[in-house]
């Protein structure tokens, strides 16, 4: 018979053990939902008019902090009327740019627009990500997406350039640019587009939903059930070794 205290010391270490993977197993899916830096929604309409783009940048580094975030804005597509909203402990500057072909509006020609955001003076921590909003007046609607690559720099020195663009059939690239889909605009009976996006700007963190995340969230939850039930196994094995006789 297997005295108690080997009994038990089998038990702790199943325990440890079982806790252990299940912690790997919080982190790893945490990993998988913040991986890269993305904008959301995901898609507007294309021509949309008065919303809010969110730029969500993840640190994905473990002994260095994020300190600079530069996204470019594309030019050849313009995003008209950018405007920057305050980020507590962050500071934004936005560069603008000539346009090589100016853009007509109800309010007259527009010739130039903005093509850099830079925020600066804040830090974002290992294992944590920071959301940037960025208002615009009008979407351009003369193209199926928009890339804003983006500069990550850290407090070692060290940028990130996510400025790679997908290609269909390919694998997604190590450093993907995070891209803006524009969908076709449902006209109504004016023939109007409307100035609603496809996925509301109001709730940035619920239109993020993906399939990443909810793998993540399943990952997690079945990590926590494994730990639990290793906790409940430690428990039977002290119990049954209290009843049995000593050797």
């Amino acid at each position: 018979m297997i005295p108690i205290r080997t009994s038990l010391r089998r038990a702790l270490r199943r325990t440890a053990l079982t806790a252990a993977l299940a912690s790997a197993g919080v982190l790893a899916a945490a990993g998988v939902a913040f991986a890269h830096v993305t904008v959301h929604p995901g898609s507007y309409a294309k021509g949309a008019t008065d919303g809010v783009l969110t730029f969500r940048v993840p640190n994905e580094e473990d002994n260095a902090s994020t300190t600079k975030v530069q996204v470019f804005v594309p030019t050849d597509h313009p995003v008209l009327g950018v405007l920057v909203t305050q980020t507590p402990g962050w500071t934004a500057q936005v560069a603008t740019a000539k346009l090589k072909t100016p853009v007509k509006t109800d309010d007259g020609t527009i010739t130039e627009a903005a093509s850099e955001i830079t925020w600066t003076g804040g830090k974002i921590d290992p294992g944590q990500y920071q959301d940037f909003n960025v208002a615009f007046g009008q979407l351009p609607d003369d193209t199926d997406q928009l890339s804003f690559k983006t500069l990550q720099t850290y407090s070692d020195g060290k940028t990130v350039r996510w400025i790679d663009e997908a290609k269909q059939g390919q694998p997604e690239p190590a450093n993907p640019a995070p891209v803006l889909s524009l969908t076709k605009a449902v006209t109504g009976d004016s023939g109007a587009a409307p100035a609603s996006p496809s996925v509301s700007p109001a709730a940035p963190k619920a239109a993020t939903a993906s399939s990443s995340d909810g793998t993540a969230r399943g990952l997690g939850i079945a990590g926590l059930v494994v730990g639990v039930l290793g906790l409940a196994a430690a428990v039977i094995a002290i119990r049954r070794g209290h009843r049995s006789p000593q050797v």
